[in-house]
């Protein structure tokens, strides 16, 4: 995993020198893929990576664990609070729907928390324009695989360097970085509403779509529930679809 984690790195330096830009950005939440992907980014641009911390209608525990991060790894960093541009946007969308009888209060709660992705997707783009810095995304392998992620939103990314590694292995990679024990164990959640986790979003665990992943035998429920969620999700990973030439 060390020799992976060096790869990493340098990987990362290649990608930013051949887009000409400086150095990388990526958006902490407080969980283990965004303080993985902080610590490696540091580690590639020691004097050229921002971690931005973008709070939405969040949990406090949430900005603590991001602190926790950036002190962990040393990373420069930013706090831009979106709650308020979150609420004027989405806010005007429920205003106009409701006055031509079209707003649906079962798709809200779900349409509330991609909008507050595809804020923090704009939010770090305009940051990474400022700075010349390409942004770098925290999707592993399985949420990758199931599409448990908001499409033009945490999916918006310029680079996305753990995609081809398990939950398991990220965390792993997490312990030999020096990311704080408590954020390498802490229940995954994308923070969407209040006793929200990803498992519990997804119908099943990160343990069972792991084993998937490396071939393993799994009950076949699980199984079930993964391969549809892969299904269902085939177009998040396509870039925009586009006719035939006619």
């Amino acid at each position: 995993m060390q020799e992976k984690i060096d790869k990493l790195v340098q990987w990362l330096r290649d990608q930013v020198s051949s887009a000409g830009l400086n150095g990388a950005v990526v958006g902490i939440s407080g969980g283990i893929d965004s303080a993985v992907v902080a610590h490696l980014i540091k580690r590639a641009f020691p004097d050229h990576s921002l971690g931005l911390i973008m709070p939405c209608k969040s949990n406090p525990k949430d900005m603590e664990d991001a602190l926790k991060v950036v002190e962990s790894c040393g990373i420069e960093h930013l706090v831009i609070d979106l709650t308020e541009a979150h609420r004027v946007l989405f806010g005007a969308v429920e205003h106009e729907l409701k006055a031509i009888g079209k707003w649906k209060e079962e798709k809200a709660r779900l349409g509330d928390a991609n909008t507050r992705a595809r804020l923090r997707m704009t939010t770090l783009y305009a940051v990474a324009n400022n700075y010349g810095y390409l942004v770098v995304g925290t999707d592993n392998a399985a949420e990758w695989h199931t599409g448990y992620f908001t499409k033009y939103g945490d999916g918006g990314v310029d680079l996305v360097p753990l995609i081809h590694f398990t939950k398991g292995e990220v965390r792993e990679m997490g312990r030999l970085l020096g990311v704080p024990e408590e954020i390498i164990k802490k229940a995954p959640s994308a923070g969407l509403w209040e006793g929200q986790t990803d498992e519990s979003e997804m119908g099943t665990t990160y343990e069972m779509i792991d084993k998937y992943l490396k071939g393993e035998d799994i009950p076949e429920r699980d199984r079930n529930i993964i391969e549809k969620l892969h299904e269902r999700s085939h177009h998040k990973r396509q870039l925009a679809i586009a006719p035939p030439k006619f």
